[in-house]
């Protein structure tokens, strides 16, 4: 039997092999969460660890996140590798690139109502991710309940959008795209056409990523303790990840 991730349920992922596709989410995966999106903080030797993964791997390592590509560029900065950011809603890879949808003009005064709302909480933020906003409540957990219910009253004046729940944080975000069609996507693309997808994520929008990989007899992974979750295996937190694609290096 699998050893198991520390006092997690799941077993811990299988030896690396040199056939698998490895798609990363970024927040809570590869990087431990901060107050705010802009304060966390990338390990000083974590890129040059990606960058020999991919090595490793012929090129097939992307990163799968609601970051927007711009954000998942400066974090990792010189290193780029292929991505899908805003939930798959923009893409780049060695065969295409697919730029993020243009902002719905009743984007523009959300996002100034979700300010007036945050400022009744001190330490609440809108994040503006473009074609997307997010409203976060990590160090202001009593503002969870009103931001909730702010973007749920918000998202019928945005015709194909959806709300995307996570931890302590609720989206607006384009309905069209979530992480599970980004890893299909790059799944058709060379590099990782005809390799075995692995994906490790934290959150409930990794959910749809670890489907596909399940449906296509892969190697899903949950980052940390949340239930339920449709993931195979699991790791105890972003450290641990860390320490696992070191080896895999």
């Amino acid at each position: 039997m699998p050893a198991r991730s520390d006092d997690l349920r799941r077993p811990r992922p299988p030896t690396p092999a040199d056939d698998w596709a490895l798609f990363l989410d970024v927040d809570g995966c590869l990087l431990d969460f901060a107050d705010t999106p802009d304060t966390v903080i990338v390990p000083p030797t974590l890129r040059a660890t990606l960058d020999a993964v991919s090595q490793r791997l012929d090129g097939a390592v992307a990163l799968v996140s609601g970051r927007s590509l711009a954000s998942i560029d400066a974090l990792f900065a010189p290193l780029q590798l292929s991505a899908s950011g805003l939930h798959g809603t923009e893409h780049r890879s060695q065969a295409r690139h697919v730029a993020a949808p243009a902002i719905p003009p009743a984007l523009h005064a959300i996002r100034e109502e979700a300010g007036q709302v945050v400022r009744a909480w001190p330490g609440a933020l809108v994040e503006d991710k473009g074609p997307a906003l997010a409203l976060h409540w990590r160090v202001a957990p009593q503002a969870g309940e009103a931001l909730r219910n702010f973007a749920e009253v918000a998202l019928p004046r945005l015709p194909g959008y959806c709300l995307q729940h996570g931890d302590s944080v609720v989206e607006l975000r384009p309905a069209a795209s979530d992480k599970g069609g980004a890893i299909l996507a790059l799944m058709d693309e060379p590099p990782f056409r005809g390799r075995v997808p692995v994906f490790l994520g934290d959150d409930l929008t990794d959910e749809s990523g670890f489907a596909i990989v399940n449906a296509h007899h892969g190697v899903s992974v949950l980052v940390g303790a949340r239930e339920p979750s449709a993931a195979h295996y699991g790791l105890r937190d972003p450290g641990a990840v860390r320490d696992w694609l070191a080896a895999l290096a």
